[in-house]
């Protein structure tokens, strides 16, 4: 369901010429948004002039620089990219091969900037440059979750539903009016990587219903405090928050294990190795927490906690890829019995 703020207000401009839109935005999440105004360009009568996104990071075991999607895509697409470290303020040096960001973006002269997952605080400096303002597309209910984690939030407190707010930018975090919101449902079986796309998909699509009608001036912004919900934030997730406390309720524990996937994934330690989990249920029953034990028919490798029983579905042992318990027993028999974390 779409939650749009109809109110009517004065167009904000009456330019007539294509509108010139700079987009801001780094992972897999920010793709859809990207692609969709790029792809709408021509009919919608917009242009994406320019690409911000974070620097290439270091990744895998060969610790290589690895662009992230959205500069992928724009070099593909042939747009200018800029990758500052961080964004400065007018007059500061950059760095040697980067251009100062403010100048950058004030040459391209945007109307519009749309920024999804981009991963810094924009500047106020920033946030005056586009005649009509900066657009976040943001995966939460707001006021809900605001901050840099709103989708792992959510599946850790057990939320059966959840959204996207498009939201005019102010210098807060994620503190701004809404200019439209929409439902997804939670599915029980979610995790952050398939709850990410599904809100990132329905956010690009209401990133585009939403900006012809903020550049006619047919949507009016709302203040946060008059939607519904209390405000909340929430942190950017460190490796360490995946630990597993087995003296945790089952259903908490059940809930991390999805909500860290893809990552840091919950993970305990079994022989002093580290052991991650990566599918689980919980199921009825009571043992000392972080024992291993066969539960149900026998055929069940269940886990204690501090309310229930954790029924193991996916692990993966340390130097190994992921594996059904099943196969893990068979070459890890000595599992059953053991205690994990310890």
């Amino acid at each position: 369901m779409i939650v749009m703020v109809t109110q009517p207000s004065a167009p904000l401009s009456q330019k007539s010429e294509t509108i010139r839109i700079v987009f801001m935005g780094t992972p897999e999440f920010a793709l859809p948004s990207l692609s969709l105004l790029h792809s709408l360009a021509a009919q919608a009568g917009w242009q994406v002039v320019g690409v911000v996104t974070q620097p290439d990071r270091r990744a895998g075991r060969g610790k290589k620089l690895l662009a992230g999607p959205v500069k992928s895509f724009a070099l593909q697409q042939n747009l200018p990219v800029l990758q500052p470290e961080r964004l400065r303020q007018s007059g500061a040096p950059a760095a040697a091969d980067q251009p100062n960001p403010l100048a950058w973006l004030r040459m391209l002269s945007p109307d519009l900037i749309v920024v999804a997952a981009y991963g810094q605080i924009l500047p106020p400096t920033l946030l005056e440059i586009p005649t009509f303002g900066c657009l976040n597309v943001h995966a939460s209910l707001l006021p809900a979750y605001r901050g840099a984690s709103p989708i792992t939030a959510a599946l850790l407190d057990g939320l059966t539903e959840t959204g996207v707010t498009i939201m005019l930018m102010d210098a807060g975090m994620d503190t701004g009016p809404a200019l439209a919101q929409a439902r997804l449902p939670i599915q029980s079986d979610d995790t952050t990587a398939s709850l990410s796309e599904r809100l990132a998909d329905r956010g690009a699509g209401l990133l585009a219903e939403t900006i012809p009608r903020w550049l006619a001036g047919d949507v009016a912004p709302i203040a946060q405090a008059d939607l519904p919900g209390e405000p909340s934030v929430c942190r950017l997730v460190k490796k360490q928050d995946g630990q597993v406390d087995w003296s945790l309720p089952a259903a908490r524990i059940e809930r991390m294990i999805r909500a860290y996937a893809p990552w840091p994934a919950a993970f305990t330690t079994w022989r002093n190795q580290n052991f991650k989990l990566w599918r689980g249920r919980v199921i009825p029953g009571s043992a000392a927490p972080g024992l291993v034990l066969s539960a149900g028919d026998g055929d069940t490798v269940a886990v204690g906690t501090g309310d229930g029983l954790l029924a193991l579905q996916v692990v993966q042992p340390a130097g190994k890829r992921q594996m059904t318990v099943s196969s893990f027993l068979n070459g890890a028999p000595d599992f059953i019995g053991s205690h994990l974390g310890a």
